[in-house]
């Protein structure tokens, strides 16, 4: 299940159409209260968060996950992408970090390469 994490409703549902028209089951969350206040035991394989939204960022739900043990791979999504961004995300060991808008294969690819995270871990600012 891939979890999508987004604040904006039009992009919470074109992301969850790309992700199931490539085969995969998602749920979407308006916030990341929601997610932790709706998750229920089926942890997600893949998370795809929004850097920038109310309350909690996607990088604080990254960090709230990871202090709970949780070892989710991350792609992050925004329409503000700049260098330091892709340091913090680094830090937090983001797969990608994909600057709105962006072209749904390289969501898609993104999303691949967190589920195969085996290799190690690279960030690129990608846009179309």
């Amino acid at each position: 299940m891939i979890a999508v994490v987004d604040d904006d409703a039009s992009v919470r549902r074109g992301l969850a159409r790309l992700l199931r028209s490539a085969g995969y089951r998602t749920q979407t969350f308006a916030s990341a209260l929601e997610f932790l206040e709706r998750r229920a035991g089926d942890d997600p394989a893949c998370l795809v968060l929004d850097v920038r939204m109310p309350g909690l960022s996607g990088f604080d739900l990254h960090e709230v996950l990871t202090g709970e043990g949780l070892d989710v791979p991350v792609v992050f999504i925004t329409g503000h992408a700049d260098l330091s961004m892709a340091g913090r995300t680094v830090k937090a060991d983001g797969v990608d970090i994909l600057a709105k808008p962006f072209d749904g294969q390289a969501l898609l690819a993104a999303v691949e390469r967190a589920l195969t995270r085996g290799q190690p871990s690279l960030v690129r600012l990608a846009s179309s």
